[in-house]
């Protein structure tokens, strides 16, 4: 083998998992080092009581992004997991006010207009849809297409460039925009909250993230067995083209020779030569020095403050009263404002919102089993988890908090200790260096933070990153676009040193086909 036919992939997360699943599919000799036991990265899963918990992201949209992989692979999304769509998106509540958001935009409106009134029904459907042409404007030009800057992306857009990127509301805030279609304050801190999705606060972050909610009312589905069995498909699919996987492997250095990416040194000392290295980590940890001198000035840097949120997130296997939980479930502050004052300033919220994610509740939202149930509970938290690790009394003051939000609309949870793991900024941050507990790369406040986020190829050549942290943004279909991504700027580079001439690939693409890996 040689070493130029050889790319290295730093973590198993999603972003790392499809990059060695398409590399493999083209032939390239894959090597997937990975300081964790089990593929996933933040797509884990623990196991209190036993029982498999998904710990990280738990709603899985766009499904279409990952069709499009394991069609590139060979294979079939249908063939390695079973999805149910849900009928119900997710349930919210304030106080004794419940909501249910619906798979059917019609039901969602009315549903809506039964809690705050016709006006609001109309806000809502002129809110959805700006959301999706907000969406179907930055798609292919944007997320689907290499990093760019404000200039890059006008001419992407064509003619119509600087007009369609004034209507994306970059330069107000996404609560701003929101108050041009709700007068409600409870449905401006519902899709507010989509901000939350890329670890940002509703009062900082541009308009133009309304597009979460478009790609969440496009469709949720549930996959049997968890999230984290999305990771164990991807590894598969991998391992079918050749790819090798190293587990309990964590990298202490990025090779360099010549001025570019010459492969990696392992912790033990072992070195792991190759012509390509594609790097699964948060570029925190790049910037950071975790993976060598040689490789700091690969990407910029971005200071702490820029950092997004991290939370408490509780997994255990208990018991729900008092509350019709479905799978997801949103239980809200009674004032946002400051909620996201106290994130901003690295405190814990004293009256916190609390996620719920109830996953033995199947699309028809009944329990799929008598007994106890698994739960993921979130709170959002600051990402100090390097600087100033929440003590105990902290601690055990945010699991009060979080109790009695819940209180307030009538859930009781029953949570043993020994059957519950709580992972904290501090232990986020042990399990991704250089972060905080930071859970989705740097934040998104501000017009210019979608521009800032690093791209495919860093400052190095033969390195790349891929992953939730870098562009196109955070989130499980996200990560996958930037491998995506990571993979065709791979492709392009290898074939331009080889020949300046379309040629053969190894699995029988060429040159100018690879080229469309990322907008397959």
């Amino acid at each position: 083998m040689a070493t130029q036919d050889h790319a290295v992939i730093i973590g198993a997360g999603v972003g790392g998992l499809v990059s060695a699943a398409l590399l493999a599919a083209q032939g390239m000799a894959v090597t997937v080092v990975e300081a964790a036991p089990t593929p996933g990265g933040k797509l884990r899963a623990v196991h209190p009581g036993g029982a498999a918990i998904d710990a990280g992201p738990t709603v899985f949209t766009l499904r279409h992004v990952f069709d499009a992989v394991f069609d590139a692979c060979g294979s079939s999304l249908d063939a390695h997991l079973t999805l149910t769509p849900a009928t119900i998106l997710a349930r919210h509540a304030w106080g004794d006010d419940r909501l249910d958001l619906f798979a059917d935009p019609a039901e969602s409106a009315a549903a809506i207009g039964a809690l705050a009134g016709a006006r609001e029904a109309a806000g809502y459907r002129a809110f959805r849809a700006e959301a999706q042409r907000i969406f179907e404007t930055l798609d292919r030009p944007f997320l689907q297409a290499p990093q760019t800057n404000p200039l890059g992306l006008t001419w992407r857009l064509g003619w119509r460039g600087f007009a369609d990127l004034n209507r994306i509301r970059p330069y107000e805030s996404l609560w701003r925009a929101l108050g041009d279609h709700f007068r409600d304050p409870r449905l401006r801190q519902l899709f507010g909250r989509y901000a939350t999705y890329c670890g940002s606060s509703p009062f900082q972050c541009p308009g133009t993230l309304m597009l979460i909610a478009h790609v969440e009312a496009a469709g949720v589905w549930l996959i049997e067995g968890g999230m984290h069995r999305l990771a164990l498909a991807l590894e598969a699919l991998a391992l079918r083209n050749g790819a090798t996987f190293r587990y309990g492997a964590p990298v202490a250095e990025i090779l360099v020779e010549r001025g570019r990416a010459a492969g990696v040194v392992l912790a033990t000392g072992e070195r792991i030569a190759a012509g390509a290295v594609v790097c699964n980590a948060d570029p925190a940890a790049l910037a950071g020095g975790a993976f060598g001198a040689g490789v700091r000035h690969a990407v910029p840097a971005q200071p702490p403050a820029r950092r997004s949120l991290s939370a408490l997130v509780w997994c255990a296997r208990g018991n729900a009263e008092g509350f019709p939980l479905v799978r997801h479930n949103v239980f809200f502050s009674r004032d946002s404002a400051a909620e996201f004052d106290a994130l901003a300033g690295g405190r814990l919220a004293g009256d916190p919102s609390v996620y719920v994610c109830a996953q033995d509740r199947d699309a028809r939202d009944v329990a799929a089993r008598i007994g106890p149930e698994r739960f993921q509970i979130i709170v959002n938290a600051s990402p100090t988890g390097d600087t100033h690790p929440l003590t105990q009394a902290e601690t055990d003051q945010c699991t009060q908090s979080m109790h009695a939000t819940l209180t307030r609309a009538g859930l009781t949870l029953d949570l043993p200790a020994a059957a519950t793991v709580l992972t904290r900024p501090q232990d986020f941050h042990r399990l991704f260096p250089r972060t905080g507990g930071a859970l989705y790369g740097p934040d998104s406040h501000g017009w210019a933070a979608s521009f800032r986020r690093p791209g495919s190829r860093t400052r190095i050549p033969g390195l790349y990153c891929a992953g939730g942290s870098t562009h196109p943004g955070a989130g499980v279909p996200m990560a996958a676009l930037s491998a995506r991504l990571a993979v065709d700027s791979l492709l392009r580079d290898r074939a331009s040193t080889v020949s300046s001439h379309p040629v053969a690939m190894p699995g029988g693409m060429s040159t100018r086909s690879a080229r469309t890996v990322a907008s397959a």
